[in-house]
């Protein structure tokens, strides 16, 4: 784009100075314009979050952000991370790293409700940021009792995301699937599951957390330390 610095030489944004080397002094750091672009997003998508659209938010021409950012992926980058640190302070540990890792999820899932576009900016963020390490840290630090091959864990850091992801991506659908008004004549298994009896058990622990678990003890096998 014209106007756009050459000399940022390359790289992730977080080995890049905050600024090129050549042009006016920045008015707006990369808190600003990552806030910036988390709440247009959080308003309308990311489909809303541009360059142009960012720049007019902070009042700046729509050259001018080049001269922070490089592309588009590094706006995301930097959107990505900022929301990352709301998961600070991380949970202290509680005793058990199942329950550690379960209370860290349910932090995380919170974060995805509140941000829905964060899933799918994630995967095109690039190289994590900051706080995105220090929440991949406090994950291993959770899992240090486990006796399991770092990559085991790192297995298990990814699913439990996956996990999360899902389950907000769920909650945010229009609603749960329902059978009200349907003839089930033709589905003789379907219309057997509702006629059976509600349990008469204490409840289970909720889906999330049971899928957690189970996630973590199949991928993790490993007793703890």
């Amino acid at each position: 784009m014209s106007g756009a610095p050459t000399d940022f030489g390359g790289g992730s944004i977080w080995s890049r100075p905050e600024r090129g080397t050549r042009g006016p002094a920045p008015t707006h750091g990369r808190d600003a314009i990552a806030a910036a672009a988390v709440e247009l997003a959080d308003t309308g998508g990311l489909a809303a979050v541009s360059m142009r659209a960012v720049a007019g938010a902070l009042g700046m021409a729509a050259g001018s952000l080049y001269r922070h950012l490089s592309s588009r992926d590094d706006l995301l980058a930097l959107m990505v991370d900022r929301c990352v640190g709301e998961l600070r302070p991380y949970p202290e540990d509680a005793g058990d790293w199942r329950d550690d890792m379960v209370l860290l999820a349910r932090h995380q899932l919170e974060l995805y409700r509140r941000h829905p576009w964060l899933a799918d900016a994630i995967a095109h963020a690039g190289t994590p940021g900051p706080n995105t390490l220090a929440w991949f840290d406090t994950c291993l630090r959770i899992l240090q009792p486990v006796r399991a091959p770092v990559t085991a864990k790192f297995e298990a850091i990814a699913m439990v995301t996956g996990v999360v992801s899902l389950f907000a991506r769920a909650g945010a659908s229009a609603g749960p699937l329902t059978f009200d008004h349907v003839d089930l004549a033709a589905y003789p298994h379907l219309a057997a599951a509702f006629t059976e009896p509600p349990p008469t058990a204490a409840p289970r622990r909720d889906l999330f957390e049971r899928t957690l678990r189970g996630l973590l003890a199949g991928l993790l096998s490993a007793e703890p330390g």
